[in-house]
């Protein structure tokens, strides 16, 4: 039985500790809609998508006015378009992504993910062509999210890949100048990706998932805190339980939210991700949580450990809540979204070097990372590289979203606004790595591979 404790309990996390559904996410498979034309498949995909989502907007609304619950974004997920677009014969996929960003506008969404290719063993034409056609891609159209899967633990890590990526970003900063490399926040590279990742820039919607489905990622690091006020002095065996407490309160309300919008879509409820994803607003931070533990400043040593101690304790609290927890699941740990976090790198006291130790213990990687728009091809990929590395060997999905930003060096700030935040740009180490990483071909997987 639900008391009446419980029920206010909920409504100031809502209302004052910035609880808040992050995402209702849409998976919709496009795998019928290959077609030998360019034309006739993406008419199949924008009828398709608006098909299914054409009212999920106004049941995430209905459903956040029911509950109370605030749903923030509305998003639509699909299949890798490097599947989809292979049978057209076409040497540019650029038009899929205008026809994805026409369905995003039509049905009222704030991003459609699967502008994506899996790479991690080798690459076939259509990988090819749709990493080549990122850059216009992202420059042309303002609601698609793109996505690589450069590494696996099972299959090593695709270095020819790896530095083609380090050029991909490089121009997708250039196309996307006049809006300070805007595109580059919209493009992602991981290892071991999830196939049921509900958020942005890295949503897809993986071939061995359903027809459609809905997936909800949830938020509350402002709950997750407010929470370890309530046990400070107290040793770290009392705060892991107060965070595992509190991350099962958070995921029964997504999983609440989810299953009502699965019931009243008539489309299969698949996870909940239970990742504590900050905002750029004082009170929703990580960095912030984190020196909640007894850390001056988010960056300082006991930083990583901290952070394992957190990510840990969300799982565990999440998968008690939930049966069904997927996607990332954890804590994230994005600059330019996290207030405490630009603060921390704007004084120094987060570095790149710093965040890059984080990512091994966290739910994905360096993420919203500006860095100076002179930074070359080359050492994006050695970072990228570095990143992959780390992802394939502790068996992790780890990511890289990095934002060279033309015209723009140390000390400055880059503004994208709303959830996408602001960042300082950071110091990156100028060691040249170019000829590691014109050699090519592929790292093996680790010998924990082999797990048959």
């Amino acid at each position: 039985m639900i008391t009446d404790f419980e029920i206010l309990e909920t409504m100031k996390m809502f209302n004052e500790q910035h609880l808040d559904i992050r995402t209702i996410t849409m998976g919709i498979s496009l795998m019928d809609c290959a077609a030998s034309s360019v034309e006739e498949s993406c008419d199949r995909i924008y009828d398709k998508i608006c098909r299914y989502a054409g009212n999920l907007v106004s049941t995430g609304e209905a459903i956040s006015r029911k509950y109370g619950v605030p749903i923030i974004h509305k998003r639509i997920s699909v299949t890798p378009i490097s599947i989809v677009a292979a049978a057209c014969g076409s040497k540019d996929y650029t038009p899929f992504a205008k026809t994805l960003d026409k369905a995003a506008r039509t049905c009222g969404v704030n991003f459609v993910g699967g502008f994506s290719a899996l790479v991690q063993k080798g690459y076939t034409d259509s990988d090819k062509i749709l990493i080549n056609s990122i850059p216009e891609a992202l420059a042309s159209t303002e609601f698609v999210c793109s996505s690589v899967n450069l590494a696996s633990t099972r299959t090593g890590i695709n270095m020819d890949a790896v530095r083609d990526m380090g050029n991909i970003i490089k121009k997708t900063a250039e196309l996307t100048s006049d809006n300070d490399a805007l595109g580059c926040a919209k493009l992602v590279v991981f290892a071991n990706a999830p196939e049921d990742n509900p958020f942005m820039a890295g949503a897809f919607l993986g071939p061995g998932e359903p027809e459609c489905v809905i997936n909800v990622g949830i938020s509350g690091p402002g709950v997750v805190k407010h929470a370890l006020e309530g046990v400070r002095g107290q040793d770290l065996g009392a705060v892991a339980e107060t965070i595992k407490k509190a991350a099962f309160k958070i995921t029964r309300v997504g999983e609440l939210v989810a299953r009502e919008a699965s019931e009243r879509l008539g489309v299969p409820f698949g996870i909940i991700d239970l990742s504590l994803a900050p905002t750029p607003a004082v009170g929703d931070s990580v960095a912030r949580l984190l020196e909640e533990f007894g850390l001056e400043t988010c960056g300082t040593w006991g930083t990583t450990a901290a952070l394992a101690m957190l990510n840990d304790a969300v799982k565990k609290g999440g998968t008690m809540a939930s049966s069904f927890v997927g996607g990332l699941s954890g804590a994230f740990i994005p600059v330019s979204e996290d207030e405490g976090m630009i603060e921390a790198a704007a004084s120094g006291s987060l570095r790149l070097e710093k965040l890059e130790a984080m990512t091994c213990v966290c739910s994905v990687g360096l993420d919203m990372i500006a860095v100076p728009g002179d930074t070359t091809a080359e050492t994006i990929s050695g970072i990228i590289a570095d990143e992959m590395a780390l992802g394939t060997f502790n068996n992790k999905t780890t990511a890289v979203r990095l934002i060279p930003v033309p015209g723009k060096d140390v000390g400055d700030f880059v503004e994208f606004g709303g959830l996408l935040g602001r960042a300082p740009i950071m110091e990156v180490n100028r060691s040249s790595c170019a000829d590691f990483i014109r050699r090519g071909g592929r790292i093996p997987a680790p010998i924990h591979s082999m797990r048959n």
